[in-house]
């Protein structure tokens, strides 16, 4: 098995920190091997822990059992606290409770329900409706809408200031965006329709407000957030010493502030950044406060590699902190005069953690193998929790000290490591390789066991493609494809143009016309493999998921019988037809690129399958809220006018991921497939 340590969170006083095991939290010393001590009177029972959280005084623990989704990072679950000995339900009141948070000062637990959202006084045990206005498919307070969950990656839209005395909180107004019915079956007699709120390219968004609540008074007042009321709010939240402060970014996306709220009531932009096409998306390291006055920046559009900057409310642009024709991949820590990242220094393949001042001198690279690296920090950084694997070992799990040095493994998948020696599995190889067009683009190749070069073998190419993506890598997985090394096959993978991890100009050269270059890089690698020796040019296949189903139907179409075989899962077929943030920011909006939406559109080009040459295999589960079943049931449409024939698997009541029921069925169907076809 592949080993990994869940749950870890480190405790205030940085020397301790704690893990779930067995339905249980454990807390143990990063210095010292010890046994661990649990941090529940009792055991949990029936108790399933789904998450959990300390106080911030660290005297309680708010534990979410169970888990009822909503989207794909949104779920409703029960919420018990644990203090003083005893383990109790809480937030009884509530009907569906999610986002659940302990307050500053630890004396109060903020959640939403039913789209509103609510404060509860531990001590009292009173609980205080914040907003009333809350409404399915209308009003959403302190939680997000569908779009700002799955693409701006947050769902907890509300904050407490530092002195625990105010609550900030977004407000979504959805009632103008369209309406998204998901037919749902569920072995009734009569199917129901699911409604939502989805907001496609080109099409009207949530206006969202920001407002913050005195929790002494009751008294509420709106934020000014400029008046545009066409943008988005991807972040709220309080510097150190409680100023209140939110991102503001455009609907093209291309460009973003950070608005600082004074005292009384002025306002005033302490960064911002434009660029001509778009402003990578936001996410919670994007700016990192370092104290009351510092923060850092981790932007690419001043060197067109993404880098740390160090700027300062009153004084602006500081220093830039690192440099060089390498990204940094996220922001791990900082005690203040250090900061710790993760970056591609070694290779775009790979994340190595590095530790610099915030002057920008004396960097020092503190992990050392070739891989990639998850890094767990303590709180100061005085110690951080590894986890390492690369393409040929499974993770390994060590404590490591502030500077690096390794004090203790907790996981190393022995076992899987033996499992795999033994055997002799084949791994990925890396390389890469030259198109017609002169692109040099990064790929791998597994090959069969007892690999014999003389000897001529089918292909499968796997891939995803998407903007900013990255399927290269030197990290450890295994998936479906994995099992047709054993079955004699050739699987490779490479990243096109427009993926990520190799400055801004590669990743940009698709913007406005997603599924153009593309799809010229994977039916040039499908062309590079067919001149390989060892390789059955008549039986090269190619497979994709989501962004990949769109890649694999339009090479099944464009590649003129290149392709023996094609697999689409969840393929996007139009982008008109898939949300506004992440079509908008890659394709700008229809109304002004109708040509980037239409012109590589595989809906457009059904009559150009070649189905005597290529068997093309659709998957779709029909409660994908992501990927609309819509997007299938067109290509199919497309397909049938031009008399073409196809192969499809449905997957009833199964979303994107084909969950709950069908994540095993549906690789087994592929396995089989390839097998049959190629």
């Amino acid at each position: 098995m592949n080993q990994s340590v869940r749950g870890i969170r480190s405790m205030a006083d940085g020397e301790h920190y704690t893990t779930l095991e067995k339905n249980n939290i454990v807390r143990y010393k990063y210095a010292e091997t010890n046994r661990g001590e649990s941090m529940l009177p009792s055991p949990a029972g029936n108790l399933t822990i789904t998450d959990y959280a300390f106080s911030p005084d660290e005297r309680q623990i708010l534990i979410a059992s169970g888990r009822k989704p909503i989207y794909r990072h949104s779920y409703t679950t029960s919420y018990y606290l644990s203090a003083a000995g005893s383990l109790t339900p809480t937030l009884n009141s509530a009907e569906a409770p999610r986002d659940a948070s302990f307050s500053p000062d630890s004396r109060l637990i903020a959640y939403s329900d039913r789209n509103d959202l609510y404060v509860y006084d531990i001590t009292s045990r009173q609980t205080r409706r914040i907003t009333d206005d809350g409404a399915w498919n209308a009003i959403i307070n302190g939680t997000t809408d569908w779009v700002y969950e799955e693409e701006l990656g947050f769902t907890k839209a509300y904050a407490f200031s530092p002195d625990s005395r105010r609550i900030a909180y977004m407000r979504f107004d959805e009632r103008e965006v369209p309406l998204m019915e998901m037919m749902r079956f569920d072995g009734k007699l009569y199917n129901e329709a699911y409604s939502f709120k989805y907001p496609k390219a080109g099409g009207r968004n949530s206006t969202v407000e920001v407002w913050v609540c005195d929790l002494t008074t009751g008294a509420k007042e709106r934020i000014d957030t400029g008046g545009e009321n066409d943008q988005y709010i991807p972040r709220i939240g309080w510097t150190p010493d409680g100023r209140l402060y939110f991102f503001r970014l455009n609907r093209r996306q291309n460009t973003f502030e950070v608005i600082m709220c004074e005292p009384h009531g002025a306002q005033r932009t302490i960064y911002e950044e434009r660029s001509q096409q778009y402003v990578e998306r936001v996410d919670d390291t994007s700016v990192t406060f370092v104290d009351n006055d510092r923060f850092l920046v981790r932007q690419e559009s001043h060197t067109g590699y993404m880098h740390l900057y160090l700027y300062s409310i009153r004084r602006g642009f500081v220093a830039q902190v690192t440099k060089g024709e390498w990204e940094v991949t996220g922001i791990v820590g900082t005690d203040g005069k250090r900061v710790w990242f993760l970056s591609t220094e070694t290779s775009p393949l790979r994340r190595n953690l590095y530790s610099i001042r915030l002057d920008g001198k004396d960097k020092r690279r503190l992990t050392q193998e070739e891989g990639f690296y998850a890094i767990s920090p303590s709180a100061g950084m005085k110690y951080y929790i590894s986890t390492f694997s690369s393409a040929s070992t499974p993770n390994r799990v060590e404590i490591c000290d502030g500077a690096g040095n390794s004090l203790r493994t907790l996981a190393d998948s022995r076992e899987l490591r033996e499992e795999l020696a033994a055997t002799g599995r084949p791994q990925k190889e890396f390389f890469t390789f030259t198109t017609e067009r002169g692109d040099e683009l990064n790929a791998y190749i597994v090959k069969p066991r007892h690999f014999d070069p003389s000897q001529r073998y089918p292909v499968l190419l796997t891939q995803y493609s998407g903007p900013g993506s990255q399927s290269v890598r030197d990290r450890w997985a295994m998936d479906w494809e994995d099992a047709l090394a054993d079955k004699g096959y050739i699987v490779v993978c490479a990243d096109g143009r427009g993926t990520g991890f190799r400055g801004e100009k590669f990743k940009k050269l698709t913007y406005g016309r997603l599924g153009a270059l593309e799809v010229e890089d994977q039916i040039s690698f499908a062309r590079h493999m067919a001149s390989q020796p060892y390789v059955d040019a008549d039986r090269i296949g190619i497979y994709g998921w989501s962004y990949g189903g769109f890649m694999a139907l339009s090479c099944a179409m464009k590649g003129h019988g290149l392709f023996r075989m094609a697999i689409a899962v969840a393929p996007v077929t139009s982008w008109r037809y898939y949300d506004t943030i992440y079509t908008e920011i890659y394709n700008n909006l229809p109304q002004y690129n109708a040509s980037g939406y239409d012109d590589n559109s595989p809906i457009n080009f059904a009559r150009m399958l070649d189905d005597k040459r290529t068997r093309l295999l659709i998957i779709h589960g029909t409660a994908d809220d992501n990927v609309h079943f819509q997007n299938t049931i067109e290509m199919t449409r497309a397909l049938n006018r031009c008399g073409k024939q196809y192969d499809m698997m449905i997957y009833p009541d199964q979303n994107h991921s084909m969950l709950p029921d069908d994540t095993g069925n549906v690789r087994q169907k592929m396995i089989e497939y390839t097998l049959q076809n190629l």
